[in-house]
């Protein structure tokens, strides 16, 4: 390993306020700039059409796809940060920002569920289905009013995992190229990782994308709850739910953050032939959303501060 690779491990509390900054302010840019929207193009244009392959083969490069383009993206990512060293620091730094920022969406999920929220508010249940479908890929046509609602209150609290605290793990961890290489695996698991015409080719995908999720998925749900005990939810209730509900759902992290929800919100999350999380202690309602957004973005400052003191700590450690 080159000094500049090493470098380019190395995390930057700097980059990461500034990040986090760009995002609270300005939240997405355009498709036609966003460095994710251009992983998921690449990635799309290797993908090869769903062919009648024989299953091994499928499996086989299924599994080529998962792990070389997130590759080739976090080596690229690596030397953009060893090229940006040689920069004036003032460019290093909003170049950087803007790179990891990338990989993380704080701003966009809250603001999809809010959309949600405002339609149901206004009686407007074929919005808020609509507006859905910026959280998660579930056929909402038929969702009825409760069913939106949790849905929506389950997306918050998986992508709180997925769209916020993993990615901030990663690059606590291993720096920018860590969080891209996150982030092209789990935007090629959206793209492939499903039941269906992609079954076998889009398995390495998903299980690689299960695999990087362990440990956020989990360090999430506790986040959660703490988060919870600090905005005054049942946080013994939303723990006795996440050791009872965590393995009903298909994914074996899914669950984490989800059933952690139910439980600080006292409310049944069900999608209908697939799993049911919680006990409906109260009703599922519009102020649901609401609860399970501030407990997230609780959630979300403590998981940055935690980030922060790994990298300041790592800092002081390798001087």
């Amino acid at each position: 390993m080159t000094l500049e690779l090493a470098g380019a491990l190395q995390p930057s509390l700097l980059v990461l306020c500034g990040a986090l900054a760009l995002d609270l302010l300005f939240g997405e840019p355009p498709n036609a700039v966003h460095p994710v929207a251009w992983m998921g193009r690449a990635m799309a244009a290797l993908t090869p059409p769903p062919l009648r392959w024989p299953p091994a083969i499928e499996l086989g490069v299924g599994g080529s796809i998962a792990l070389l383009p997130p590759a080739a993206f976090a080596l690229a990512a690596a030397a953009a940060t060893a090229a940006l060293a040689r920069t004036p620091p003032l460019v290093e730094l909003v170049a950087s920002a803007l790179l990891l920022k990338s990989t993380f969406a704080l701003r966009a999920l809250h603001g999809a569920a809010l959309r949600v929220r405002a339609a149901l508010l206004h009686g407007d249940l074929e919005q808020a289905r609509n507006g859905l479908q910026s959280l998660c890929s579930r056929d909402s046509a038929q969702l009825d009013e409760p069913q939106v609602i949790a849905a929506t209150v389950e997306s918050v609290a998986e992508n709180a995992s997925d769209s916020f605290v993993a990615p901030l793990l990663y690059y606590a961890a291993l720096g920018l190229p860590g969080a891209v290489f996150y982030r092209a695996v789990n935007t090629l698991d959206a793209m492939i990782g499903y039941h269906g015409r992609h079954e076998y080719l889009g398995k390495a995908a998903a299980r690689l994308d299960d695999l990087l999720n362990l440990l956020p998925a989990r360090f999430t749900s506790a986040l959660l709850l703490f988060a919870g005990g600090l905005m005054r939810a049942d946080a013994s209730r939303g723990l006795v739910i996440l050791q009872r509900d965590r393995g009903n759902t298909p994914s074996p992290n899914a669950g984490w953050p989800m059933a952690a929800m139910a439980g600080l919100l006292g409310v049944q999350l069900d999608k209908p032939g697939h799993y049911r999380l919680g006990d409906a202690a109260r009703a599922l309602d519009v102020a649901s959303i609401a609860a399970a957004l501030r407990i997230v973005t609780v959630c979300a400052a403590l998981a940055f501060a935690l980030a922060a003191l790994a990298i300041g700590g790592r800092h002081a450690w390798t001087g």
